[in-house]
């Protein structure tokens, strides 16, 4: 297997196709103990296999287990910072005091300082923020933003779980004041939640603004385990987690496994490299998020590259994962002479 790379968005920065998720690393608090536990030994085994297959960039944030997701990966790369790229996260409340969330001066700039230290390294390759915080002036957001970069402690800047207008707005009074613009947003994006094309996709393509796509397996839905005649597993996290994620009705569900099982046959790969490799093919995607909380997890997430899938295959797998569109969408589909769609 050979990794491919990519630029992230309309920068100069590479990174592989595919990253690893270390929300696995820690297992802090309920619903990070039922996502994973891996610890120093553990994450750093699973890092070896990582740059064995060219997979260099780890993704983080600092809700991850209260910080120890980062305090774990900071442990795991000891020795060999060198060897690897950083993405971290900041925005969602990270304790108790009333300035320790959102995205102000104050806040970023004590995140990404408290990150560096857990992490154990003087720069942070990809800093992004978490959500949009619609409480704090952009201008103010962005200005913190360029201090850290003008400082050398983040290389490039990204968001994470924006819409539209927020996206479009940032980018907007970036160019306005010469600040930072996002090269990255961070996205919700699988076969089996494809919101991501209407209003994202096209704007990532005008703007030139690389996806990072997180949950590509739609909530741990795609993994194969599950399907028409496949319950939920007895230990999955979905039966703790399940709630908090994406919703869609089972047949819907069971509609796109059939096919993505239909597809593996035909390829003799599995049913999460399949929705992978879908993924790869999209566009805007410069990089898919992928976890494991063991090495046969891993490494079966780690053959989604190397091939792809056929024209044929992707059709099959785009009609059975096609939803109706929400307005003003569907209208804009009708006239596609002036208004091609992404896809």
């Amino acid at each position: 297997m050979s990794m491919e790379y990519r630029y992230l968005g309309r920068s100069g920065f590479r990174v592989p196709v595919l990253s690893f998720g270390t929300g696995t690393f820690g297992g802090k608090g309920e619903f990070f103990e039922a996502w994973g536990s891996s610890d120093v030994t553990e994450a750093s085994r699973l890092i070896d296999i990582c740059l064995e297959a060219g997979l260099t960039l780890f993704d983080s944030a600092d809700i991850y287990s209260a910080g120890a997701a980062e305090e774990v990966l900071g442990a795991a790369i000891k020795g060999r910072r060198d060897k690897v790229l950083i993405s971290t996260k900041a925005t969602f409340r990270s304790g108790d005091d009333a300035n320790a969330v959102g995205s102000s001066r104050f806040h970023l700039i004590d995140a990404a300082e408290k990150a560096l230290r857990r992490l154990g390294t003087d720069h942070i390759d990809l800093f992004q923020l978490h959500g949009f915080d619609a409480r704090t002036p952009v201008e103010e957001t962005l200005s913190a933003l360029d201090d850290l970069v003008r400082a050398g402690k983040i290389r490039y800047v990204g968001c994470s779980n924006f819409s539209g207008w927020h996206l479009m707005k940032s980018l907007s009074v970036a160019e306005r004041y010469n600040l930072p613009r996002y090269v990255a947003h961070q996205a919700y994006y699988s076969l089996i939640g494809r919101d991501y094309e209407q209003e994202l996709m096209p704007l990532g393509l005008d703007q030139g603004v690389g996806a990072v796509v997180w949950s590509p397996l739609g909530w741990g839905r795609l993994t194969g385990k599950i399907g028409r005649d496949k319950p939920i597993p007895p230990g999955s996290r979905l039966h703790k987690t399940a709630e908090q994620g994406p919703q869609m009705p089972d047949e819907y569900l069971y509609a796109v496994v059939d096919a993505l099982e239909q597809v593996a046959e035909e390829t003799g790969r599995t049913v999460p490299q399949v929705a992978l490799n879908w993924l790869l093919q999209r566009p805007t995607v410069s990089n898919v998020i992928v976890g494991a909380r063991n090495e046969e997890q891993l490494r079966q997430n780690l053959g989604a590259v190397g091939w792809s899938l056929t024209p044929d295959q992707v059709a099959t797998l785009d009609k059975a994962s096609a939803r109706p569109k929400p307005y003003p969408y569907w209208h804009q589909d009708g006239f596609a002479e002036r208004n091609p769609p992404p896809v």
